[in-house]
């Protein structure tokens, strides 16, 4: 397990609950907009595990905090997670977990055993722009196409979002691909924002947020439930 960073207080990655969030380090995606570039460069990464200490943490902030979230980089990408979120469990916490998608075979475990109370997964565009948008040349869908398969037959709480970045998304994606998570109980339009830290924002911008609503009212004839964030 190699995590690389902890905020000690959200209210906004866990919807609904007090929580600190908890950052992985690694990820198999190369997202040109990732706000987490630090977080994602092997050459970057810090490999001092804080496992312990957010342990450690955790332990002193029982009964002050109802919550943990998960993300990354990409958390799943860790074979040891299970374990590691059955000792957040443990200690009487709820648990959130974000992911991209391409690892279903771990996150049902996880599921299934109950070690997460809700899952946050990132569709990155439309099936056809796919590998373009995560920066990973001939990407296999089907690991995506599996993970959001198994969330749309309801077995845990759950969202989908999309970053929506100029330069990557058009209209026409992102109807494409409400069309592919039709139905879904949440879907999220997210503002890009250029963190500092952004992979390549060549060529990349964010839309307005006139824009931003507009692509939500475009998808919502097969995502009635979108909404916006960030604006």
């Amino acid at each position: 397990m190699l995590i690389s960073g902890l905020q000690k207080l959200t209210l906004l990655d866990f919807p609904g609950t007090v929580a600190c969030t908890v950052f992985t380090g690694g990820c198999n995606f190369r997202c040109p907009f990732c706000h987490n570039a630090p977080l994602v460069l092997p050459e970057e990464l810090s490999r001092e595990d804080e496992a312990e200490r957010v342990l450690a943490f955790l332990k002193k902030r029982v009964g002050v905090l109802d919550g943990v979230a998960i993300t990354g980089g990409e958390p799943l990408l860790h074979q040891d997670m299970p374990a590691f979120l059955e000792k957040i469990r443990a200690l009487g916490y709820k648990i959130k977990l974000d992911t991209n998608g391409s690892f279903p075979e771990r996150l049902e475990e996880i599921v299934k055993a109950g070690l997460v109370d809700r899952v946050a997964v990132d569709i990155k565009n439309s099936p056809a722009l796919y590998a373009k948008t995560i920066g990973v040349e001939h990407f296999d869908l089907r690991n995506v196409e599996r993970t959001k398969d198994f969330l749309l037959s309801g077995v845990i709480d759950y969202e989908f979002r999309t970053t929506v970045v100029r330069g990557l998304h058009t209209e026409e994606s992102l109807v494409e691909a409400a069309q592919w998570i039709a139905g879904a109980k949440e879907y999220y339009l997210q503002q890009f924002k250029d963190s500092g830290h952004v992979l390549d924002i060549q060529g990349l911008g964010a839309f307005d947020g006139d824009e931003m609503r507009a692509f939500a009212e475009a998808v919502r004839p097969w995502v009635p439930t979108v909404q916006v964030r960030g604006v």
